[in-house]
């Protein structure tokens, strides 16, 4: 060994013996794992971990090679007496009797020399190939080992330590043949029946393109299975083979334990197959017990858990996740009533548009199919969920929702009230159109203003009352040009001819006595004429027509062209 000369520690038996035992695991996990497989890289790793307090002491590490053991300075680092798992039988029975491993081995070299012995382990009696013709072809430039000549009655083939830098010195490959066919000749005779591959030629036999092609299609198909999914089915097939109690309740568990997993990773492939796979046992398990038949509901009802639902909301919604994603669709399509209030809660705040049209069309089947929690909901609603609670009932014309939708015309904030209006004018029952009557007087403008619209374009006489009262009190002289034609052309509507001679009066005012109303209330009466459509109304329209007001002539004549349409 040769020693660091600024090296602050002395290397100890103790790791180099580590040092050997890690090279012994490895050489295990070669055995078992392929180079691209991660646990024969981690081997690897472990393997550079393993030098790192070596090369910290000294420049290469001399090992001497027994039967049965590594010695190190003359001390014994290494032992196994079991032949079959020895390190160091392995590297003695070829004739193997010095090691050295030099600083930078560890990179490349070492992982190699592990492979060489891994391929002599398994070489037939007969073979061309052994130990050291196998490291002789490595040309190793860190690792350095010395052999002794069997045939030269164990006469050491050194020299200056020959095979240095990984060659074989004096022992070329020509001697290492002649050595091997002497173990051909003591080799016992071989079985009959046995066939060796080198006695046919490959070429016959070698698969043909096509045949290449379809394993290669079956190792990518098996490669790229989900050996989840697959565990997943093998677990439902044995709930549905095994009568067992015991066996179904532990099945029961490991669902229990992997289901809010999956949805907290967003694995919504392997939840939608879960729930489908429930669906399934429960429609065609005739033998399952009630109270195991609960718990299978309970998994698929915890999806609908509020909590839940707002974190998958919020899972789709950052990742992206659209119409077109067939697994998201089945696991929405599980939810239950009780995920309405989060989802109708997300839907105002989803920055992904295709995803709130998604939601959407799965708050409206929700709605659709169970009224009742959405009546729950009106009543008492969760967050600030009742703005898009109530445009839901007018989208999907809810009638059930119609006293609801009434009591949300009390509401406090205009917005709420103002989406109720809208709501019941789309419901458009006599019970809806009474409640937006009520509207008429709101305080705020934007919910007036859709009340008196939607009662003028229903045309409905019982708000001729609230109608008139503005459209003739004093309260109209306050109101803005767009307020002022909403109630007039709603009180032309409701009232039709009835209305005729109050509109003619302000429209065209007679006698020199007679106070002249503002030209823009003049021009909402010419509105409200046009949508009486009759031929008095028309001839009061035509006589306007010379209005000195350019505003009440351009009413007059949006009002013809709407009478006779």
């Amino acid at each position: 060994m040769t020693a660091r000369a600024d090296s602050p520690v002395a290397l100890e038996s103790a790791q180099v013996a580590e040092l050997i035992n890690t090279l012994a695991k490895a050489l295990r996990t070669f055995q078992m794992y392929p180079p691209n497989n991660p646990i024969h890289q981690r081997a690897v790793q472990g393997v550079r971990a393993a030098f790192e307090p070596i090369w910290a002491a000294a420049d290469d590490l001399v090992l001497s090679i027994g039967e049965a053991e590594f010695r190190w300075e003359d001390e014994v680092v290494y032992q196994q007496a079991n032949r079959s798992e020895s390190l160091a039988w392995l590297l003695f029975k070829d004739g193997m009797r010095v090691l050295v491993i030099r600083r930078g081995a560890d990179a490349e070299e070492v992982p190699r020399f592990l492979e060489m012995m891994n391929r002599v382990r398994f070489l037939p009696a007969d073979a061309a190939d052994d130990l050291m013709t196998l490291l002789w072809e490595q040309d190793f430039q860190y690792i350095q080992y010395q052999f002794i000549d069997f045939l030269g009655e164990g006469e050491s083939l050194d020299g200056p330590m020959q095979a240095v830098a990984g060659g074989a010195g004096e022992t070329s490959p020509a001697a290492a043949a002649e050595r091997q066919a002497q173990v051909q000749e003591e080799a016992p005779p071989r079985p009959k029946g046995i066939v060796e591959l080198d006695e046919f030629d490959s070429t016959l036999y070698f698969l043909d393109e096509a045949e290449i092609s379809q394993v290669a299609d079956a190792l990518r198909e098996e490669y790229g299975r989900d050996v989840r999914q697959a565990a997943l089915y093998a677990l439902f097939d044995l709930f549905e083979t095994q009568s067992d109690p015991a066996v179904r309740d532990e099945i029961l568990g490991v669902l229990d334990t992997l289901f809010p997993n999956l949805l907290n990773r967003g694995e919504f492939r392997t939840v939608a197959l879960i729930m489908r796979e429930v669906r399934l046992i429960v429609a065609r398990a005739s033998d399952v017990p009630e109270a195991q038949r609960r718990r299978l509901q309970e998994l698929v009802e915890q999806l609908s858990r509020p909590a839940i639902v707002a974190q998958l909301v919020q899972s789709l919604d950052e990742g992206g996740a659209g119409p077109g994603d067939e697994d998201v669709t089945e696991v929405l399509r599980e939810l239950r009533p009780t995920a309405l209030a989060p989802l109708i809660a997300a839907i105002p705040r989803m920055a992904n548009a295709k995803l709130r049209s998604l939601i959407e069309r799965t708050v409206d089947r929700l709605a659709t199919q169970h009224p009742g929690e959405v009546l729950q909901l009106l009543r008492a609603p969760v967050g600030d969920a009742l703005p898009s609670l109530v445009a839901l009932c007018g989208r999907l014309a809810l009638q059930q929702a119609v006293p609801g939708l009434g009591e949300a015309l009390a509401h406090a904030d205009p917005a709420v009230r103002l989406a109720a209006v809208q709501a019941l004018a789309e419901i458009g029952t006599p019970g809806a159109l009474t409640h937006i009557d009520r509207a008429i007087e709101d305080g705020d403008r934007g919910v007036r203003l859709a009340a008196v619209r939607a009662l003028g374009a229903r045309g409905y006489k019982n708000a001729l009352r609230r109608v008139e009262a503005a459209v003739l009190g004093k309260s109209v002289r306050e109101m803005d040009l767009t307020e002022k034609m909403a109630f007039f052309e709603a009180y032309g509507a409701i009232a039709g001819s009835a209305a005729l001679a109050t509109l003619s009066a302000i429209l065209l005012p007679r006698g020199l006595l007679r106070r002249r109303e503002p030209a823009e209330v003049r021009a909402c009466a010419a509105m409200a004429l046009g949508k009486i459509r009759t031929p008095e109304a028309r001839d009061v329209l035509v006589r306007a027509q010379e209005d000195k007001e350019l505003v009440v002539r351009n009413a007059v004549s949006r009002a013809l062209r709407e009478a006779t349409a």
